[in-house]
């Protein structure tokens, strides 16, 4: 797994792409989740991270982020792990680490890609395919009938 440095880096360099979002929230929102769900679906992809306290520098020319932080490291854990298992069709298992970067504290979430005979993973109180996302280079996108 890599570390919220290693990561933070490829972020500066390169940007976000189809396996490392960056979302400035330190709280599960349903954005999070989307992100989640997308990562879980994508074949092929075998997952991915996302970066919880970074946010995107409007002010740069180039691409380029910063450390936000996150405030309350244990309830972002135990809200996104109690979402993750009851929100969607299955439940889901991300891997959540809190790390420092430049003195703040940031989240370090690991989703790995589900098995072909458990997708689609989509949000329980929302139909398919709306309620399904797949990560599409940095995006997520919602699910159509023929995905």
């Amino acid at each position: 797994m890599k570390t919220a440095s290693e990561l933070f880096a490829i972020l500066q360099e390169s940007d976000e792409s189809s396996s490392i979002e960056a979302k400035r929230s330190g709280t599960a929102t349903h954005s999070v989740l989307e992100t989640v769900c997308a990562f879980a679906n994508e074949p092929g992809l075998g997952g991915g991270y996302l970066l919880l306290g970074i946010e995107e520098d409007d002010t740069a020319l180039f691409p380029s982020y910063r450390v936000k932080g996150i405030s309350d490291p244990d309830k972002l854990q135990s809200d996104l792990a109690t979402q993750c298992a009851g929100m969607f069709n299955i439940p889901i298992r991300p891997t959540v680490r809190i790390e420092k970067i430049d003195g703040s504290l940031v989240a370090v979430v690991r989703v790995n890609e589900l098995a072909a005979s458990q997708k689609p993973l989509f949000f329980k109180n929302e139909a398919l395919p709306q309620g399904a996302f797949r990560r599409i280079g940095p995006t997520d996108q919602r699910c159509t009938e023929d995905d």
